[in-house]
């Protein structure tokens, strides 16, 4: 929007640069310029602005299609002015020249324009086909023509207005036909996620199995190692207990050696000792045998006196010493 500054009776206006100025005085245009800034009496001017950037309609309609299904589109039109002097002269874009506001809405009726050729040609098209194949083709199809239509109509061309661009963002039909047509594919969707699923879960039983047959592999081969290390070491006490046996054997034996040894040896030993002790007591014997019987009865005596307990009295009598005494006798 232009801004209008006062000055007495005097006014200035200012305008961007996106946008093209007319004045003209007593009907006469005297100026015509882009992001113009002038001074000018409100009495005897008439000024116009006229957008001249780029500019974007979103464009909605509905069509019946060959099968009497009820179809909508939205999209974008893309369109700006490139012969602002010419839609001046066609449609009133006049600003007030006190606040520099249009005094109408010429953009919407240009907006208007577009909107309804757009609304034409794709009904034109949708009414030619059925549901299915608007659906599938209707994008590029509707954007295609509509781009076309509005580029080559002399109404559109002939306000100075080029078209840019033409985006076609969805054509769907009603709520509940949409959701029908979606039944089969989420069915599709679902039994492949169903597939996938049971799929996934076979495959995790399918490795729960080989999992639990690699673990019970793993137990059969600890088992058999552990019967082999139970076996080798029985095998190890077998051997154990018959070197401890043979050790004990060889220890016993020698033990019943030596104490043989040792046995015989005392034995040799005594045998020596009681011979000479014999040897002894028979010499003895044979020097006792040459000895008188009063000698024989003194040593007696004197042997039992050293085996007899200590003796504090001793009474000797008649009849002890009689036959003693004889013999003394005799002999003397």
């Amino acid at each position: 929007m232009a801004q209008i500054s006062r000055f007495f009776f005097l006014r200035h206006l200012r305008s961007e640069a996106s946008r093209h100025v007319v004045l003209a005085r007593h009907g006469q245009k005297v100026m015509s310029a882009r992001g113009a800034s002038f001074w000018f009496l409100p009495m005897t001017a008439s000024i116009a602005e006229v957008p001249v950037d780029d500019r974007e309609l979103t464009v909605i309609f509905k069509g019946v299609t060959r099968d009497f299904q009820t179809l909508t589109a939205q999209g974008v039109v893309g369109w700006r002015v490139s012969d602002p002097e010419r839609l001046a002269e066609r449609l009133d874009f006049s600003i007030d020249l006190t606040t520099g506001a249009w005094l109408t809405q010429p953009l919407e009726q240009v907006g208007a324009l577009i909107n309804e050729l757009a609304q034409q040609v794709a009904n034109a098209w949708v009414g030619e086909v059925e549901l299915a194949v608007a659906l599938v083709d209707g994008v590029v199809e509707l954007r295609q023509r509509i781009g076309e239509a509005l580029s080559t109509d002399e109404g559109i061309a002939g306000l100075g207005i080029d078209l840019t661009s033409v985006r076609i963002t969805s054509v769907r039909p009603d709520a509940e036909v949409e959701r029908a047509l979606q039944t089969p594919a989420r069915e599709r969707i679902q039994r492949d996620a169903d597939k996938a699923t049971f799929e996934r879960r076979a495959h995790a039983v399918e490795q729960e199995r080989a999992i639990a047959e690699n673990e019970l592999n793993n137990k059969i081969q600890l088992a058999k190692r552990e019967e082999q290390l139970i076996a080798q070491k029985g095998a190890n006490e077998q051997r154990r207990l018959k070197e401890e046996a043979l050790a004990l054997r060889i220890q016993v034996e020698a033990s019943a050696e030596r104490e043989r040894l040792q046995s015989a040896t005392q034995a040799a030993t005594l045998l020596e000792v009681e011979g000479a002790k014999v040897e002894t007591e028979r010499g003895r014997i044979a020097i006792y045998e040459s000895l008188p019987p009063h000698v024989m009865l003194g040593l007696a005596a004197r042997e039992l006196a050293a085996n007899l307990p200590e003796v504090q009295h001793l009474t000797i009598t008649p009849d002890l010493l009689a036959p003693a005494l004889a013999q003394l006798a005799g002999r003397s």
